[in-house]
């Protein structure tokens, strides 16, 4: 084995080595990178090797920050989480939690649906998940509790719902894949719309059925009311005002009349406006929410930094190379070497977090993808729609990741707001079957790739 080999296999070793050590992932992976620049250089000196590292590859980090920091498409991230804070800050899901529950009271599960529901509806308005989960939870767990409701199905329920703004766009984690791999963004989040939708679908599906099934787990509330013209107009103010920021600012980026940074402007002013219409906007608010945006924003762009340093002493050192020969070396077919690839993201997604998988993880699986020979069908007028396919699968997958146990990160949101009765292990008994549900949603993606390529095709036919 080459010095090269050893040390980016030393690299991916010590990351995961400190991480479960506790270190801040973005020190993690910056420290890595600059310590085994140093190595490299060393051993180069002492033992004759050929590693191709110096002190100019660090210096090459310097240039790399700067584009990152020039980019026009990550400026949609601080908007787009701003727009989510300012959104959770006014009330919405509120109101529409008042509301739809009169519109689902006299079914089974009637509950579940609504909080299912309004994750769809929150995940296409906000995206910021740790607000929704705490939100959700909040909102519906005491009521689901005092209804009867199976303890584990109810915290399945909210942990899932609440996880669905990381597909639905406007996306962070679609715009950050955009980025990484050199895609448009409009197409990621036109790819993303039937799957994220027919994902919250299969949910609703799940719960009906469970409903039926199991309806001790599911009761009826008390005093359960039909279905009348003042519950429906109840609804409609409330979901109205929500869906026309959301029609305003994804309809901006599918007609082409607003680029996703731009939308994510109005989007954000549009949050401000809602905020205001429902009498919840002052300048307390508006701090918290700068003040929310601001952690947010540093978080993603600290690990941006860290991961660039990292990701540039992997290259320098062959790892491009390494892990596409790894990967071509495999004795399966194409679609063979798409499912061991997203096996080993579901797999990852148990101990990482969806930015460190898709800043580390998802550019260096990309070439291998690349080279396979896929036949997904004709699209034309999509630019690379082999990768916009492959993208949504990897967003799929990473859904699972909030979940997954043991550093799921919607789990932990939940524990924190739960009563002191409900275990932990409560929170891993409810997940499950949404895991799977997951999985059986991206295995349709596997075998329908219209399912990703159908809407962003149509758009430039």
């Amino acid at each position: 084995m080459e010095a090269n080999e050893i040390l980016i296999l030393g690299m991916f070793g010590s990351f995961i080595v400190l991480l479960f050590v506790g270190i801040p992932v973005a020190w993690v992976l910056g420290g890595v990178g600059v310590a085994f620049a140093f190595i490299g250089y060393y051993s180069d000196i002492h033992f004759d090797t050929w590693t191709g590292l110096d002190f100019t590859t660090l210096g090459l980090v310097v240039n790399r920050l700067y584009k990152i920091m020039d980019n026009w498409i990550l400026v949609a991230l601080p908007m787009f989480i701003f727009m989510g804070n300012m959104l959770d800050k006014s009330g919405v899901a509120d109101r529409l939690m008042h509301a739809m529950q009169a519109l689902f009271g006299r079914v089974h599960g009637g509950l579940a649906i609504t909080v299912m529901a309004i994750g769809i509806i929150l995940a296409a308005s906000t995206g910021i998940i740790g607000a929704s989960v705490v939100l959700l939870a909040t909102m519906s767990l005491p009521a689901m509790m005092k209804q009867g409701y199976n303890v584990p199905l109810a915290l399945g329920t909210v942990a899932s719902a609440g996880t669905l703004g990381i597909l639905l766009p406007p996306s962070i984690m679609l715009v950050i894949m955009a980025d990484q791999l050199g895609l448009s963004v409009g197409d990621l989040f036109m790819g993303a719309m039937f799957p994220g939708l027919m994902l919250g679908a299969i949910y609703i599906v799940y719960l009906l059925v469970m409903g039926v099934v199991k309806s001790d787990s599911l009761p009826l509330p008390e005093n359960a009311k039909g279905v009348d013209w003042a519950v429906i107009k109840d609804v409609a103010k409330a979901i109205v005002p929500t869906f026309m920021l959301i029609i305003v600012v994804l309809g901006s980026i599918f007609a082409g009349i607003a680029t996703p940074t731009e939308a994510s402007g109005v989007g954000a002013f549009g949050a401000i406006l809602l905020a205001m219409y429902y009498k919840r906007f002052s300048i307390a608010v508006l701090k918290d929410v700068l003040l929310d945006s601001y952690k947010t924003t540093a978080y993603i762009f600290a690990i941006f930094i860290g991961a660039t340093c990292f990701a540039l002493v992997l290259r320098e050192l062959g790892g491009d190379e390494f892990i596409e020969s790894a990967f071509e070396a495999l004795p399966f077919g194409p679609y063979g070497v798409v499912a061991f690839i997203l096996l080993v993201i579901f797999l990852l997604g148990f101990f990482l977090d969806w930015i460190e998988i898709t800043l580390i993880v998802l550019p260096l699986l990309a070439p291998v993808v690349l080279g396979l020979d896929l036949d997904i069908g004709m699209y034309p007028g999509l630019d690379n729609p082999e990768m916009v396919w492959f993208v949504m699968l990897v967003a799929m997958a990473l859904q699972t990741s909030f979940l997954t146990p043991p550093v799921g990160f919607a789990l932990f949101y939940l524990k924190g707001v739960c009563p002191p009765e409900v275990k932990l292990m409560d929170i891993y008994k409810g997940v499950v079957p949404f895991i799977i549900l997951q999985l059986i949603a991206l295995v349709l993606l596997v075998f329908w790739p219209q399912l990703v390529l159908w809407l962003p095709s149509i758009a430039y036919g």
